[in-house]
């Protein structure tokens, strides 16, 4: 079952009272709890504890954490004594599925399992998740049991089906939201153009969403209402505050010092004190990180304000959930960033207030991820030929037995002698390998980038955020596998600047148009960063660092379309526009895909050129992933709403020939240059055109 139901809907009570009485009237019966973020575990563990200690029943129920910080002897009590246990993807992963002798107990009586905040398992992670809980319910089946999956999801499209992918089975979905709820306004603000900066190639630059968002909270506080303000890092967050309380000084003085900055890693008594704090009424005003979108129970606030797009309609619901709670009226304010996908949802509301288009999107039949997962399968327990085909799995067994790592006897799949693959499968990570992130003065593990991502993301010179801390990248070792950072905040952004081929490998799926074609096809795409973008945070250009990285070989997905020079010409736009046309086309598909995919603009790439496969202007976007991760997939079977959406978003923005809210790209290789703003719109206009009804 998948509940999938707005923000203070009663999500938790739905998973929590079935648990309750299973645990109360059956003494062997045990509970899982899985979430994607710590904060929300231990959230709802605090819950849990004071449900099981009002009833006496359930004395013996010991909820308890088990997760990375659970030292040994907590680990111990969970495994042995407790019957709630509250963990992770991670921890079931490379604990309760490699030591399964050892969790016998829970797996044997397991009656409940309970997936939060689903929707957050999506793109590679949601399909190492989605491998973690069919080989968790495989075991329990092992162990004669047949657990209920209970689905906790904020409202997306589909969210049966998506739950579905996870698990592999048919999921009953249950998306009524009868809960009160006051009358809710939401206002979409887009920032004027500032004629005192200017950006690259001389492009207009919006005032940035960070000071506008300081802008209206103090005006709200100054109106009475308790607002809470997200932004995107601690850097951001600090500077919101202080924004905030600038401007109350000027207009309020007493209120000054009712303003806070909140971030991720705070310690227990900091939260209690926060939460004491707006509670009694004593802070009216909160710039926070997206700490604060899951895991504390933060609620009945009169405003929240959104500097910027979180990334998903789900996200955009669950930061502004956080007002009117317990039924009262509130106000939404989103505050459109420089950026293609704000543009379209400040000038085309319904995408966000009406129906959600945005689909949650996994793909656990991706080979490079499929053949770790099989492994730890197999070791777990042999693998018969039944449970390969239902996993779409036969191909890649058979090359991990041509590899050496299985062995196939009579039907089933059996682990080669000194196989030990858990500790190399990353749930939340990158495929292909992993670059460490490392604190040169201290030695701390900051966390972790995949090696494909790593020349963009931690090339030298590069700002490295970490749970909103800044850091700026040393050294980069793809031998080792280490990048050395130290902390510093610049005060400026980095934007890698990368140049892209496209080869397609097959035919996968191809339809035609006319003089258009679609397609969904294998590619193999060949990076390489060139240098980085400095911005400072107003938006203005400070320089152009050119760098000497590896080039990244990368065997993907990609959704693309040509389109016929004299279709082109036709359509108004002569030979020498083609390229600027097609470019410009190219990096606002890019950051529309996110409207029909959960995924971020890091998270894909694209590349465009005027003689591409038989010679004919062609435009791809692809998953930044080997293998994939399904988002180039949706964006073909959403093709109409994510190209439609794209022409309206460029037609919206009111830049004379392009601008970073709508055209231009920061991680461009080619310094955005040539772009047509004018010709992508016929571009798209064209394609459009062509496509039937019929057509994705």
């Amino acid at each position: 079952m998948v509940i999938g139901t707005g923000p203070a809907s009663g999500k938790s009570l739905a998973y929590q009272l079935p648990v309750l009485n299973a645990l109360a009237t059956d003494s062997r019966a045990r509970a899982l709890y899985l979430s994607p973020t710590k904060a929300l575990g231990h959230d709802q563990l605090r819950a849990a504890h004071a449900l099981a200690a009002a009833v006496p029943r359930l004395a013996d129920v010991a909820p308890t954490a088990y997760d990375g910080d659970s030292p040994d002897e907590v680990r111990r009590f969970a495994r042995e004594r407790s019957r709630w246990l509250f963990s992770n993807p991670e921890m079931t992963h490379l604990s309760v599925l490699r030591n399964h002798a050892r969790w016998a107990v829970l797996l044997r009586n397991l009656r409940f399992v309970i997936v939060d905040e689903c929707h957050y398992y999506r793109g590679v992670f949601g399909s190492n998740v989605a491998m973690v809980l069919r080989r968790l319910l495989r075991l329990c089946a092992r162990y004669s049991a047949h657990p209920t999956v209970i689905f906790a999801s904020a409202t997306t499209a589909s969210p049966g089906a998506t739950a579905a992918d996870l698990i592999g089975q048919p999921v009953v979905e249950v998306t009524e939201d009868g809960s009160p709820r006051g009358a809710r306004t939401v206002a979409l603000w887009e920032p004027a153009l500032r004629s005192d900066v200017i950006g690259e190639h001389g492009a207009p630059v919006r005032r940035s969403a960070g000071a506008e968002a300081a802008r209206v909270m103090a005006d709200l506080i100054v109106e009475g209402a308790q607002t809470l303000t997200f932004v995107r890092s601690r850097r951001a967050a600090e500077l919101t505050a202080l924004g905030a309380r600038a401007r109350l000084v000027d207009i309020a003085p007493e209120l000054s010092d009712t303003v806070a900055s909140y971030r991720a890693g705070y310690l227990a008594e900091d939260r209690s004190a926060l939460h004491q704090a707006l509670a009694e009424g004593q802070l009216r005003g909160l710039a926070t990180t997206n700490a604060l979108e899951l895991g504390v129970d933060i609620a009945g606030l009169d405003a929240v304000v959104l500097a910027g797009f979180p990334g998903t309609v789900a996200s955009f619901w669950q930061q502004a959930g956080r007002s009117g709670r317990r039924g009262q009226g509130a106000l939404v304010v989103l505050i459109a960033r420089d950026d293609p996908l704000d543009t379209y949802l400040v000038h085309h509301p319904a995408a966000l207030l009406d129906k959600p288009v945005e689909r949650v999107v996994i793909d656990p039949v991706n080979p490079h991820l499929l053949g770790p997962q099989l492994l730890c399968a197999a070791t777990e327990l042999p693998l018969d030929d039944a449970e390969v085909r239902s996993w779409g799995a036969v191909e890649v067994a058979e090359s991990l037995v041509d590899d050496g790592l299985l062995r196939r006897r009579n039907g089933r799949y059996f682990p080669a002698p000194g196989v030990k693959p858990h500790a190399a499968v990353d749930v939340r990570g990158a495929i292909g390998g992993q670059i460490v992130i490392v604190e040169a003065g201290t030695g701390r593990l900051l966390g972790s980038v995949g090696v494909g991502q790593a020349p963009a993301a931690a090339h030298p010179g590069a700002v490295y955020l970490h749970q909103g801390e800044t850091y700026v990248v040393d050294s980069l070792d793809f031998q080792d596998g280490i990048g050395f950072v130290h902390a510093e905040d610049p005060g400026y952004a980095t934007f890698a600047r990368e140049v892209t081929d496209i080869a397609v490998t097959g035919t996968g799926e191809r339809l035609v148009f006319g003089p258009v074609a679609l397609g969904l096809v294998p590619v193999t795409v060949t990076n390489h960063v060139v240098g980085y973008l400095r911005r400072q945070l107003s938006g203005e250009v400070l320089d152009f660092v050119e760098l000497d990285m590896p080039e990244h070989t990368l065997p993907t997905t990609a959704v693309m379309y040509t389109i016929t020079s004299d279709a082109l010409v036709r359509s108004g736009i002569e030979a020498t526009r083609i390229p600027g046309s097609l470019h410009a086309a190219e990096h606002a598909a890019i950051g529309l895909l996110p409207l029909v995919a959960s995924c971020d603009r890091g998270d894909i790439g694209g590349m465009s050129t005027a003689t591409g496969p038989e010679g004919l202007p062609s435009v791809f976007v692809y998953d930044g992933y080997p293998g994939g991760a399904g988002f180039a997939e949706r964006g073909f079977r959403r093709a109409r709403t994510w190209l439609g959406a794209t022409a309206e978003a460029i037609e919206a923005c009111e830049c004379p020939s392009g601008c970073p809210s709508c055209v231009q790209s920061p991680k461009c290789g080619n310094g955005n240059d040539p772009l047509d703003k004018a010709g992508a719109v016929r571009v798209l206009r064209l394609v459009l055109a062509e496509l039937s009804e019929e057509s994705p």
